[in-house]
């Protein structure tokens, strides 16, 4: 896989740059990355986040300094094909973690579990290991919801660190874990930060995952919405405003096309 800088403008989604590449390719990369104690982060983008960062320069420039931003969401998907780029479909975070817990067995990968409610990451923790047997957990933390203080932050670092984790999955939901994500990977030695938000209560078992023909046919978003509306509807709300932007986008590229044709 090309590092991205080499591909990140060709696959721009209006202020975000995607990777839009298969499972296998990330967990290639992921290997390579523990391999060789690298320390990156890795974001999982929908609709709702690529608007967030048209809003808030602190959360646009978290994905845009991310080693890897994955589209996390049919919508993503639909604004690559719209806009002509060739894609491996989407990644889903939960889906990830799945495949990466399985696949970290054979090479001894320490996982770290941060975010979720109370409880979340031990219960995440638990299920995982009997799912994977052999799975290795370096250990879990749930920082409570509020704002953290420097010394507070200081000492989860610490303790995330002393466990020498391979790969610490971050469920603080976006765009807080992309933001934590982006001001302390490089406080962490040789990790591989993912941020993959519901994933966390998903396989916990705290809220019921997407049966998979929902999932494939793209309409998560409903069965979400459906499960947790009070929650979801203003997310929600970025939909259709972010397929209008994608179109401007596209009728943009397309003046732009032909103005350079006309000279």
């Amino acid at each position: 896989m090309k590092r991205l800088a080499e591909t990140r403008d060709a696959k721009r989604i209006l202020s975000v740059s995607f990777d839009l590449v298969s499972y296998a390719d990330v967990a290639d990369q992921i290997e390579r990355w523990c391999a060789s104690r690298e320390r990156h982060y890795v974001c999982l983008a929908n609709p709702h986040s690529v608007m967030v960062a048209r809003r808030s320069s602190e959360a646009q420039s978290s994905l845009a300094s991310a080693s890897l931003v994955l589209p996390d969401g049919a919508g993503v998907i639909l604004a690559a094909r719209i806009l002509g780029y060739r894609d491996s479909g989407r990644v889903a975070g939960p889906t990830l973690m799945l495949e990466l817990c399985d696949r970290g067995r054979e090479f001894g990968w320490r996982h770290f579990f941060y975010g979720g409610a109370d409880g979340v990451a031990d219960e995440l923790a638990m299920r995982l290991k009997a799912k994977f047997p052999g799975l290795e957990v370096a250990g879990t933390c749930c920082p409570p919801f509020r704002v953290l203080t420097p010394e507070e932050q200081s000492d989860n670092i610490s303790r995330i660190d002393s466990t020498r984790p391979n790969i610490v999955w971050v469920g603080l939901g976006a765009p807080k874990q992309d933001i934590w994500m982006a001001d302390n990977y490089r406080r962490l030695n040789g990790a591989t930060l993912i941020g993959v938000g519901a994933a966390f209560d998903f396989h916990a078992g705290r809220v019921r995952w997407a049966p998979t023909w929902i999932r494939r046919m793209g309409c998560e978003w409903a069965y979400r919405f459906y499960q947790e509306p009070r929650r979801m509807w203003r997310r929600n709300l970025d939909s259709p405003r972010f397929v209008l932007h994608v179109l401007l986008q596209r009728l943009g590229n397309l003046f732009r096309l032909l103005d350079r044709n006309s000279h």
